[in-house]
């Protein structure tokens, strides 16, 4: 009599919504949401999204779409802590930490531009023969019009009779005459930060960053806010129309009126006030 050998172990997982299941062997088995975020975190998509809602004001319907969280520490969201580093290393080497000045020329005109600058100069003589025969010629202004925007669109700037389209705003800078007057510093035609020498003959070039935050205006749940009649609703638009205005006038009220001393270097970083 020969002794069968023992039915090797099934490979089939056990069916996790069997409720009869022993409590040793349910304890075994991962929960669905947290493998779908580790598949989340191994292809770099965010595991804490924000849920926004559109609304079509014709239509009246709504839509839901998401947008990832942005975090910048890891424990929270993994994906977009590591994106936001990744960001910041491409600011330092393209942008803030680069040793020579940006050469920035214009890219050499295409086929179809040329030849939409062509096809805009003989409008152009058409409308002004127009002119010169006394006859209307608003036609032929919406279509130079047309054209502009089509030069425009196909990766030109400006306008081909040159000058500005708009007019230039001026902005004052003047101070209260009673204030004393803060240190300047002399403009530079260029780009790039200011290097300083350790004693060992190391070069660093200090960064700086800043994080401007503004005010809160009422308690915020999935973009919406939790009590609307207490949500300061005009200040957030306010400073939404301005955000943009008001970080161009701290960055240039700081460059003009700041003086930049070395403070004590060392080899493992330095440091500017």
């Amino acid at each position: 009599m020969t002794d069968t050998p023992p039915a090797p172990p099934s490979t089939t997982p056990p069916d996790g919504s069997d409720r009869t299941l022993p409590r040793l062997v349910r304890d075994t088995l991962p929960f669905a949401l947290d493998v779908a975020i580790e598949v989340a975190k191994n292809n770099g998509v965010c595991i804490r999204p924000i849920e926004l809602r559109r609304l079509d004001t014709h239509t009246g319907t709504s839509e839901s779409f998401n947008i990832p969280c942005g975090a910048t520490q890891e424990a929270k969201c993994p994906p977009c802590a590591n994106r936001n580093r990744q960001l910041r290393r491409a600011q330092c080497r393209e942008g803030w930490h680069l040793d020579h000045e940006p050469i920035a020329e214009p890219h050499p005109s295409t086929e179809d531009q040329r030849w939409l600058i062509e096809f805009r100069a003989d409008v152009q003589a058409k409308r002004d023969e127009a002119e010169r025969d006394g006859e209307d010629t608003l036609d032929w202004d919406e279509a130079i019009a047309g054209i502009d925007a089509e030069i425009n669109a196909a990766g030109m700037r400006g306008n081909v009779l040159g000058g500005r389209s708009a007019p230039k705003r001026s902005r004052s800078t003047r101070r209260r005459q009673d204030a004393p007057d803060l240190p300047k510093r002399a403009k530079q035609d260029t780009t790039l930060g200011r290097t300083f020498i350790a004693s060992d003959g190391k070069v660093y070039r200090p960064s700086l960053f800043v994080t401007l935050t503004l005010p809160s205006y009422g308690r915020v749940r999935n973009s919406v806010p939790v009590n609307p009649s207490t949500y300061d609703y005009a200040a957030a638009a306010r400073d939404a129309l301005h955000f943009s205005k008001l970080v161009d006038r701290f960055l240039i009220d700081r460059s003009r009126r700041c003086v930049v001393r070395p403070a004590r270097l060392s080899q493992s970083s330095s440091h500017a006030r």
